[in-house]
């Protein structure tokens, strides 16, 4: 039943979604991702809709006003929210932690080098941004992004465990 329902509902989400999501300034994909979502969710909790083409229109335009909110309030930092009264010692560790990442980074693979070059970018770019310079749906930054920390976790570990012991 659920997986017949979600058949039916996949071109008219599609459609609907395209239509919304120029209108947001949010990939169709993305939209897709969050309705199906709620309805997942619904499912899990109340069943079917009664009326499941009524509902997921009434979603995709929910969801569309959502994201409009959202990118309403987000904005970029005027400044970095730093320290600004550093001695000269801290500001060359800091320079040299800055270096040390940049070059754990660079030794990522697949895409995580470009990604995380611009979640540290001075822009401060939002998702969209990202997605948008990346050609990749903005649903999908937050789980890469997740695998990309992972590997740069990985590939720090040994770096930062030599440089902690200190007697």
């Amino acid at each position: 039943m659920t997986h017949d329902l979600l058949t039916t509902l996949r071109p008219l989400l599609t459609a609907e979604a395209s239509a919304e999501a120029h209108a947001t300034g949010t990939e169709p994909g993305d939209l897709e991702q969050a309705v199906w979502l709620r309805l997942l969710e619904r499912l899990d909790a109340d069943g079917p809709p009664l009326d499941p083409t009524d509902w997921l229109r009434r979603a995709v335009r929910a969801e569309s006003r959502r994201s409009r909110r959202t990118t309403r309030l987000e904005r970029p930092y005027g400044t970095e929210p730093a320290a600004d009264d550093l001695g000269p010692e801290q500001l060359a560790l800091a320079a040299a932690r800055r270096r040390a990442l940049h070059e754990a980074v660079r030794r990522l693979p697949g895409r995580c080098p470009r990604l995380m070059e611009a979640l540290m970018s001075p822009r401060d770019l939002t998702y969209r941004e990202i997605a948008g310079e990346l050609g990749i749906s903005q649903g999908s930054l937050g789980p890469e992004r997740s695998r990309c920390l992972g590997c740069l976790r990985r590939l720090l570990t040994p770096e930062v465990a030599a440089r902690g012991a200190r007697g």
